[in-house]
């Protein structure tokens, strides 16, 4: 039975959620059997894909200790944030930056529950209801303009969200908007599927697609083309492991799938 939430969203078990199946994979409680069933099938079939997933959150935190470290950059919107988990955004930040602010936005109703339940008592961060694919609903909702200011330099996460948006659904545009919404000094972190040609990546994109109706596969060129207009810094589209990596080792075949890189309005 589905439960609801404070802002009329139900909570199906029985209907697989990206967000709890990410969950399910990087270890956590929050899923349901619906949700391991598909993330089983990645453990079974696609051994070794659950590096995806911890390639791209590490690679998160690194470019979030980053952004706090060495810019004045101090308020983060992240979109499509998924469930709370171990180091997240705001606490990554708000440990090299206490004074941090960052607005987490996502769809599924049971990010909304356990985001505020975690951040109920920091009046620095916000959850909210919004679908990245409406952009200017995240811009004008109410806690973000409590919590944003646009006057001021933002970091715009994307962390592996526009891969779940499908070519006619625009992701160009959704990054192009923001651009134009924030001023120069503001940065833009991007972690993506990155194509490998090859039947691993065919494999984990008709899984997804199956289930989820999206999942795209995009190149190194493609994902850059969606940062038009931003300067791209070093050391560029490149696997999430090798982005500012903490230290030197050789990839799988499963790591070489998620890129990730920084980018900087000029």
């Amino acid at each position: 039975m589905a439960a609801m939430t404070d802002d009329g969203l139900s909570i199906d078990p029985g209907k697989p959620s990206i967000a709890r199946v990410y969950d399910y994979l990087l270890g956590g409680k929050d899923n349901y059997a619906v949700d391991r069933e598909i993330g089983d099938v990645f453990k079974r079939d696609l051994p070794g894909s659950v590096a995806i997933a911890f390639a791209n959150r590490s690679a998160l935190t690194r470019a979030v200790a980053q952004i706090a470290t060495t810019t004045g950059v101090r308020q983060f919107i992240d979109l499509g944030s998924g469930l709370p988990t171990a180091d997240n955004v705001h606490q990554v930040a708000q440990r090299y930056a206490a004074d941090s602010r960052v607005v987490y936005v996502d769809t599924d109703p049971q990010v909304l529950v356990h985001g505020r339940a975690l951040l109920e008592q920091d009046e620095r961060t916000r959850v909210i209801a919004a679908d990245v694919r409406d952009p200017e609903g995240v811009r004008n909702h109410p806690d973000t303009l409590e919590l944003i200011d646009f006057d001021r330099p933002v970091a715009v996460v994307f962390s592996a969200i526009l891969h779940h948006v499908n070519d006619e659904e625009d992701p160009a545009g959704i990054v192009r908007y923001w651009r134009e919404q924030v001023p120069c000094g503001s940065y833009f972190f991007v972690s993506h599927f990155r194509s490998g040609h090859n039947p691993e990546t065919a494999e984990a994109e008709k899984v997804l697609q199956q289930t989820f109706g999206r999942g795209r596969w995009r190149t190194d060129e493609e994902i850059a083309s969606l940062l038009d207009g931003l300067e791209i810094l070093d050391p560029g589209i490149v696997p999430a492991s090798l982005w500012h990596p903490d230290g030197e080792r050789d990839l799988t075949v499963w790591e070489r799938l998620i890129a990730a890189g920084l980018a900087r309005k000029a």
